[in-house]
């Protein structure tokens, strides 16, 4: 038996109430969501200056577009005369300015304020000091990233090093996510936290249980060991398998300059606080969590082709039909779990098996972090 009163086989999880207790979700919007690198949008989304999306990162609701010279542009999406959301929709497009219908203040694609009425009676407003509040904005495999820290954290070493760090020598530049496009969009609505979603994507324990289509393509699933357990390894496609699609038949157009040890496997990667990323041969599939509530998530999930692939109008089906009955299936799972984590009998959580032990390293990352 361990300190923790358990065999040496298990591992405690994290209480049930990190799972329900509105004010430690509330916690994690401000500590966790509010202080990282954010991925919100893939940057075609906002292909042309004026183009925009609204997205929700933590407890803000933020409006990304691009500037005349095509850069990306992020602000809090609050109009800085009373505090009126400026934009109501989820996407959209502007020619020069974005306008408060409240008042009428009118602001560019740099974020200055332009105009207002009688604003040349006010010569005494700095038009820059009262325009949009700026968000720190990168760009890399072609999405839009966001941090709303005033001081932002390292994006090589959070974000491009959570992929170096998984892939080791096979780097993820060799796949050209930023060159590929977006073959198909589903929006998930998951009625679970956040942090199920992870610990799912993070395992392999129940593959064997709900994932029938995926343990065919990558048998050694079934041993219940992930992926990304192992820095540098990739599940390999299975015998007669000859692509990551739902029946095992081969697949599109392989992408240029992948390495050897790349092709016919599956590499999983997971970037806290929100993207999980899956490399295989011929497209990549990223994964974009937006937590709305304590109980409730939005996920997002492209598949990116070769863009001649996409072009040419070639079946996609086999290809998103996998990963699609893996996330339906995972997110039903999640939603089991969800109401059991108010139950009496998981108040003090749950364990974890061998496979799943290094789920406890993300268990202390939260707890670090809502700590600090």
């Amino acid at each position: 038996m361990t300190a923790t009163g358990l065999p040496v086989s298990l591992l405690p999880t994290l209480p049930g109430a990190y799972y329900t207790d509105p004010a430690i979700f509330a916690a994690e919007q401000e500590r966790i969501f509010e202080t990282m690198w954010f991925c919100v949008v893939r940057g075609s989304d906002i292909g042309t200056p004026g183009e925009y999306r609204t997205v929700q990162v933590g407890r803000e609701s933020v409006l990304v577009t691009r500037s005349r010279d095509g850069a990306a542009q992020a602000f809090l999406n609050i109009c800085r005369h009373r505090g009126a959301r400026l934009c109501a929709d989820e996407e959209g497009s502007v020619k020069r300015t974005f306008r408060c219908m409240y008042h009428a203040w009118a602001y560019d694609l740099d974020g200055k304020l332009v105009a207002a009425p009688n604003l040349v009676k006010m010569p005494d407003i700095d038009r820059i000091e009262f325009g949009l509040r700026r968000v720190h904005v990168r760009e890399w495999l072609g999405y839009v990233w966001v941090c709303l820290a005033l001081d932002p954290p390292s994006f090589e070493d959070d974000v491009q090093g959570a992929c170096s760090e998984r892939l080791g020598d096979l780097s993820i530049a060799r796949y050209g996510v930023e060159s590929l496009a977006v073959g198909r969009r589903i929006r998930y609505d998951v009625q679970a936290n956040w942090k199920l979603i992870i610990e799912n994507f993070m395992e392999c324990y129940h593959c064997a249980t709900i994932h029938p289509e995926l343990v065919h393509v990558l048998p050694e699933f079934a041993g219940g060991y992930a992926a990304q357990s192992f820095v540098g390894h990739g599940a390999e496609f299975g015998p007669g398998v000859q692509g990551f699609t739902v029946d095992g038949s081969p697949g599109l157009a392989t992408i240029d300059g992948i390495a050897a040890e790349q092709d016919r496997r599956y590499f999983a990667i997971t970037v806290r606080p929100q993207v999980f990323i899956n490399l295989v041969p011929d497209h990549v599939i990223l994964h974009r969590m937006f937590p709305l509530s304590v109980d409730r998530t939005i996920v997002e999930c492209d598949w990116l082709f070769l863009p001649d692939v996409v072009a040419s109008g070639r079946d996609l089906g086999p290809s998103v039909e996998l990963f699609d009955r893996v996330n339906r299936q995972d997110f039903e799972a999640c939603e089991r779990c969800q109401p059991g984590m108010s139950s009496r009998a998981y108040a003090g959580g749950g364990v974890l098996v061998p496979s799943e032990h290094h789920i406890g390293e993300f268990h202390d990352w939260v707890k670090t972090r809502l700590a600090d």
